[in-house]
């Protein structure tokens, strides 16, 4: 019997993971002319006569070319295909690739961080620091092996870069899009601005680990990476904030209004904000303009750092390192929170709170007196502890 041979002559080698023996084809579809004429991109097969057009399909090649414990030098090859596919196949829309990845089992240890919480509510993460994006990848392949359907959206956003910068870039990119505004567009804003502030992405990197320290919800840094709101949120304030300072004042108020529609968080552009921030649940977190948050600061959902009127200027609270601030609270007008405070949930504060102490109620009043407070011994930003000396305020019972 004669086989007529076909040529997928539309198929192309994409990327190559080295470390897992994964061979990515991408999609015919939406593909620059440009890319598919790179020098680098070879076509599986010589084309003859007759081609076809394949659907993308997902291949594992035969080991047995490289011995297992051969493993190739990444090349310069590996680096430009995987730029190019960050650039032109983004999974912005219904040409995304789509193809399951097949690899050997990963190991289910991960990499433990450790730290240090020093009497001033400052933490020592220098060594987690530069260590995190590591972690985050290894952490992707454990919930790949846990999770295969989800391979796709853990390779795209995290296994197909090659840096923090560019995972988050992307994935914020793919969050505001809309149809008017695409998804590329924004990834070479961002891009751009994390690429070049490194002091934004080491601020990236402490929020990511104040997350997963004081939140006993997040299970992982990938877990809050792709999935936690309000550290998305703080992160694409940051992008906005640079822009604000830089004077692309509209652009970055665009930002503010798709991020307060997307995870329903309104941080003004012009607000000041510090490292190693906790937007816990964050919805109806509402920060102004002139608002400005230390470093090390934990806020619940629903709180509002806002303005008692239509005075203009400096107008909005200053929030001390350290500080917690519970559910439901406003803290409204030019006060000051110092460090290491405390506000109750569902507080209203409309005056100037000492280092240290308890604020709870409507109008918030201090724990043990304005005269003599009862001081916290203990950072409550990091104890997350929200009833302490409840007691001695409080003779409530249900």
């Amino acid at each position: 019997m004669k086989v007529l041979a076909f040529s997928l002559s539309t198929s192309f080698l994409l990327y190559n993971s080295l470390s897992s023996g994964i061979h990515f084809l991408a999609p015919r579809i939406s593909t620059p002319a440009s890319f598919l004429g790179s020098p680098f991109i070879r076509p599986i097969f010589k084309p003859v006569k007759f081609s076809i057009f394949a659907m993308v399909t997902c291949v594992h090649s035969s080991r047995t070319e490289t011995p297992p414990q051969t493993k190739p030098n990444r090349t310069h090859l590996d680096d430009h295909l995987l730029q190019n596919y960050v650039k032109y196949c983004r999974p912005n829309s219904a040409d995304m690739v789509s193809c399951f990845p097949i690899s050997e089992k990963k190991s289910n240890t991960l990499h433990t961080c450790t730290h240090t919480v020093v009497d001033d509510g400052n933490v020592n993460h220098e060594e987690d620091v530069d260590n995190l994006w590591q972690l985050l990848m290894d952490e992707a392949r454990s919930d790949i092996d846990q999770e295969p359907i989800l391979s796709n959206y853990y390779f795209s956003s995290i296994l197909l870069h090659n840096s923090m910068e560019s995972a988050l870039a992307n994935h914020l990119s793919m969050k505001l899009s809309n149809s008017s505004l695409p998804s590329g567009t924004l990834f070479d804003l961002f891009i751009g601005l994390l690429t070049e502030d490194q002091d934004i992405m080491r601020a990236v990197k402490y929020d990511l680990i104040a997350v997963k320290e004081r939140d006993p919800a997040c299970i992982s840094y990938v877990h809050c990476f792709l999935n936690f709101k309000g550290f998305l949120a703080c992160q694409a304030h940051r992008v906005a904030h640079k822009l604000w300072l830089t004077g692309r004042k509209i652009l970055a108020l665009l930002i503010q209004n798709r991020v307060s529609e997307v995870f329903a968080v309104d941080i003004h552009p012009g607000a000041k904000i510090g490292r190693g921030i906790l937007l816990d649940h964050a919805t109806g977190v509402v920060i102004g303009e002139t608002a400005v948050i230390g470093n090390n600061v934990s806020i619940l959902h629903n709180v509002t750092l806002g303005g008692t009127g239509k005075v203009s200027g400096d107008r909005h609270p200053k929030i001390g390192d350290g500080v917690l601030i519970g559910a439901g609270t406003c803290v409204l007008g030019n006060v000051r929170i110092e460090d290491g405070a405390k506000i109750g949930s569902g507080s209203v504060v409309l005056k100037h709170v000492p280092a240290r102490t308890t604020a709870v109620g409507n109008p918030a009043r201090l724990i043990g007196g304005k005269e003599n407070p009862i001081k916290l011994d203990k950072m409550p930003s990091l104890t997350m502890d929200h009833t302490s000396h409840i007691s001695d305020w409080s003779d409530y019972v249900i």
